[in-house]
């Protein structure tokens, strides 16, 4: 069995609380290529974010995650079944699910093993859908500071898996016959608070704190209340969302 990378047990609560919704567009553009909607498999559904929102379309959601935590703050369905288990060992029936989705997990996977269990466990003519969100967007100024802690500051916090989320995925491997890819764009209206709650959320910052004791959001608190300018004011924060859809 792989080896379980956690990067988000400690801040599962707060992961749920702040994490963006993806966009209903998104959906639409996954569902409308699945000829069966009886069931799915949400692969390092975490929260059960997605899990959440398939569980209206779909009879039965299989959702799966390595980390218990998680699964303890997913969002219950009556129609979703959690399973603590691996992407690359699903303990899934063979021929099961007519979808299988992935949100913002897949470069944690052991890529090889997990395609292989897509292949094992997807029925007939399934499809799969891998989707990313690349770095929000607000303003220049915000921004400017944004990326100085992104770069600068969290630099050499980062696994090194999350160069694939920089590049939308476009580096992993997808050995499906590619139906298609598209980009929309996750919007929330957040004040400065609201921000730098989701920031926390940032396995390179809880990192960070476990390394060196300290908060890096403090090097840059005062640099984004500048920025915001009125750090109550409801700002639009937009990230691209990029997905692959692939028929097994």
């Amino acid at each position: 069995m792989s080896t379980f990378k956690d990067h988000f047990s400690t801040q599962s609560s707060d992961y749920s609380k702040y994490r963006p919704d993806y966009p209903q567009e998104l959906y639409d553009f996954i569902l409308a290529g699945a000829r069966e909607k009886k069931s799915a498999w949400d692969c390092g559904t975490g929260n059960g974010q997605a899990a959440a929102v398939l569980s209206h379309y779909l009879e039965k959601v299989f959702a799966t995650d390595p980390s218990a935590e998680q699964i303890k703050n997913a969002t219950q369905k009556s129609n979703i079944e959690y399973r603590v288990a691996s992407a690359e060992y699903s303990n899934l029936p063979a021929s099961s699910v007519d979808l299988i989705t992935v949100a913002q997990a897949l470069h944690w996977f052991d890529f090889d093993k997990f395609f292989t269990e897509v292949r094992r466990v997807a029925k007939p003519d399934a499809i799969i859908a891998v989707w990313s969100y690349e770095l929000c967007k607000i303003d220049k100024e915000i921004d400017k500071v944004f990326l100085h802690f992104y770069n600068d500051i969290l630099g050499n916090y980062w696994a090194p898996e999350r160069k694939y989320v920089e590049n939308a995925y476009s580096t992993i491997p997808f050995p499906f016959t590619e139906v298609k890819e598209n980009v929309f764009y996750m919007k929330k209206q957040w004040n400065l608070q609201d921000f730098m709650g989701y920031l926390s959320t940032w396995s390179a910052v809880q990192k960070y704190i476990k390394i060196n004791g300290t908060n890096p959001l403090e090097l840059v608190a005062a640099d984004f209340e500048k920025a915001w300018i009125n750090p109550a004011a409801v700002k639009e924060i937009s990230f691209p969302v990029t997905v692959k859809i692939g028929r097994v």
